[in-house]
């Protein structure tokens, strides 16, 4: 199925409102469980009209996760990790230190009602923010994410994926996110068949691992101007307390 909408300029623009969303960044490691729990209790509260919409950056302790399309066969190592069901989409992906995860709590009934757009726009966040750092993130129609072709001349195709997206839109309410590799341990993947793709010249890479020394702050920065560029104002908050 090809992700890339026919209408680029529409697509974008209507992702865009004008109320400030909420941005907080968790300065300590999140537990799973307090995210899921902190992420389905603001939904709703944004469904109701009780709370601003919200994206909540933040990193894990290494866990693997397995979305709604996630397959037994492509968890390789059970006991390496945590391992954690969910109701995002997608298959299995790892998180931990050294990778910035941004859960994104937006009210989509105000910015399009289309899903097929919204992930659109979070693949856009994504590339923005890595040409920041001049680095050339690519979509490709038959694999979610964001990707870097990493061929050599002379070489095998090889590509690595740099971010990964996997989203539950509820009463249009969205709530899971994003999550772009910084800095860290790629061994940690090994665990798993990351997002399903096994095939041979498809690997996992990081803005490190690209050579490029890019702090967390310097992703943060990127990630925020990159985000009001597409989807509108932020506000700055304080991130939901750890459990």
């Amino acid at each position: 199925m090809a992700r890339l909408p026919t209408d680029l300029g529409n697509t974008l623009t209507q992702l865009r409102a004008d109320s400030p969303v909420e941005w907080a960044i968790s300065p300590e490691r999140v537990s799973y469980d307090h995210a899921v729990a902190v992420m389905e209790a603001r939904a709703a509260a944004i469904r109701a009209g009780e709370a601003n919409e919200l994206v909540w950056l933040l990193e894990h302790p290494p866990l693997y996760t397995g979305g709604t399309g996630a397959k037994p066969e492509d968890l390789l190592n059970a006991d390496k990790f945590p391992v954690f069901k969910t109701s995002r989409g997608g298959q299995y992906t790892y998180h931990g230190p050294g990778q910035r995860v941004a859960y994104v709590m937006l009210d989509l009934d105000r910015r399009g009602k289309d899903i097929r757009s919204f992930v659109f726009g979070l693949e856009q966040w994504l590339i923005d923010a890595l040409d920041h750092f001049n680095v050339k993130g690519e979509r490709r129609d038959d694999r979610v994410g964001v990707w870097v072709d990493r061929t050599t001349p002379g070489g095998p195709p090889q590509e690595d994926k740099i971010a990964a997206i996997g989203v539950r839109i509820r009463k249009w309410v969205s709530f899971h996110g994003i999550a772009i590799n910084v800095e860290p341990d790629l061994s940690h993947f090994g665990g798993i068949t990351p997002c399903g793709v096994s095939t041979p010249g498809f690997g996992v890479t990081s803005l490190v691992d690209l050579g490029l020394p890019v702090t967390m702050d310097e992703t943060d920065e990127a990630l925020k101007q990159s985000f009001q560029a597409l989807f509108g104002p932020l506000l700055d908050a304080a991130p939901p307390q750890n459990t």
